[in-house]
């Protein structure tokens, strides 16, 4: 086949040609933009899972629909390095020179100025604004005291409030929410809980791994209560064929069945491996239909290819005794391990791996999904480390 006609979509936040399988979560968030239409609140939707499940497919997915009925959208992934106010402060900069037009209106106009007040940029020496338009007459409210909970929540009243003229909203997106300090989350749960409580016109999508739930709560206990939790898991049979097979299908080429369930079983339904192993098929297939003789013929090529990426990238950012610890995991396969067998395995007291352990998890690499139990937040981790192990 054409690899330059290739369908598939393998890569960081790359949306693929058919995203099966989240149906239910579209329409969640469809429904709450309607709900804001139709001037009543809008429950927050928290999306939660492992690696390679599809959040940020999704989440961007949600943004673009989002941003084609005219709303007012933001998308954040969280930076150790930056706060959350100089996140949006960056991704808000072009949202607010498109709605600064002369003719914009001081509803809209005093919702930039107090935007811009909180991003604390585009001041020149004058201290006026530079969009272009003079609002040194229009009034504001100061959302540069500091307090971000405070200031973000006057930057989303305002915007809430010129969206009332013009029928939209706002919808904000906050990826990798995890890794988001502390305050920074505080500040997104008390936003989400003031604009159901004021019915600002504000959709707020969250996603993270399965360690969201519990940090939202830790940062407000009302938090758990706040959001729709939607857990994000591998695709069904029927969406993961969806997957493999619609995107063929849209340039004439059909698979065989034992092909189709060939790439199934060896992706365990996780989206990104779909759209890697589709990727590598597609290239070694010569024509159609794609036969189980091309999935064995590209299955080397798959794997290699996720080992370079996908698990290494995770691989590498472990010390050498955080990898020993991984490896001890690693014999439970994708199963959770018990605290007190991986203790076992290193030949050492389980309370000193504690130290070891938090470290992971704080990485983002492995998770505790209940007490005395951890497990890898990468799907088919075990069996690329035990191929490092073969090595």
């Amino acid at each position: 086949m054409d690899k330059r006609n290739n369908p598939y979509s393998p890569g960081a936040g790359r949306i693929p040609f058919a995203l099966a399988g989240r149906e239910k979560n579209i329409e969640d968030f469809e429904v709450a933009m309607s709900r804001i239409d139709i001037g009543v609140d809008a429950r927050p939707i928290a999306l939660y899972g492992l690696r390679g499940v599809g959040k940020t497919v999704l989440l961007r997915d949600l943004y673009h629909k989002a941003k084609k009925k005219g709303w007012i959208v933001a998308y954040v992934e969280a930076n150790p390095g930056k706060t959350i106010r100089m996140l949006l402060g960056e991704e808000l900069e072009d949202v607010l020179a498109d709605l600064a037009k002369p003719n914009a209106g001081e509803a809209v106009l005093k919702a930039v100025k107090t935007a811009l007040s909180f991003a604390r940029f585009n001041v020149n020496a004058e201290g006026s604004f530079s969009f272009g338009v003079d609002m040194s007459n229009i009034g504001s409210s100061n959302a540069a005291t500091g307090n971000t909970s405070g200031d973000l929540g006057r930057v989303v009243r305002d915007l809430s409030r010129a969206c009332e003229k013009t029928g939209t909203g706002v919808a904000l997106f906050f990826d990798e929410a995890q890794d988001f300090k502390d305050d920074d989350l505080r500040a997104i749960n008390t936003l989400a809980h003031r604009a159901i409580q004021e019915r600002y016109r504000l959709v707020v999508t969250i996603a993270g791994l399965p360690t969201l739930p519990g940090k939202l709560a830790e940062s407000n206990s009302y938090a758990e209560r706040l959001y729709q939790y939607s857990e994000l898991s591998e695709l069904s049979p029927a969406a993961a064929r969806a997957a493999l097979i619609e995107p063929s299908a849209a340039r004439g080429v059909e698979w065989e069945e034992p092909a189709v369930c060939g790439v199934t079983k060896a992706t365990a339904g996780f989206s990104y491996f779909i759209q890697e192993y589709g990727s590598a098929v597609w290239n070694a297939a010569k024509d159609s239909p794609i036969t189980t003789a091309d999935v064995n013929a590209a299955s080397a090529a798959a794997i290699q290819q996720l080992d370079a990426g996908f698990f290494r990238s995770r691989w590498d950012r472990a010390s050498d005794l955080q990898k020993s610890y991984m490896r001890a995991m690693a014999a439970d396969c994708d199963l959770p391990s018990r605290t007190a067998d991986i203790a076992g395995r290193m030949g050492v007291e389980a309370s000193a791996l504690s130290p070891r352990r938090a470290e992971l998890i704080s990485k983002g690499l492995i998770y505790s999904p209940q007490h005395g139990t951890v497990a890898f937040t990468v799907p088919q981790m075990a069996a690329y480390i035990n191929r490092q192990i073969e090595v």
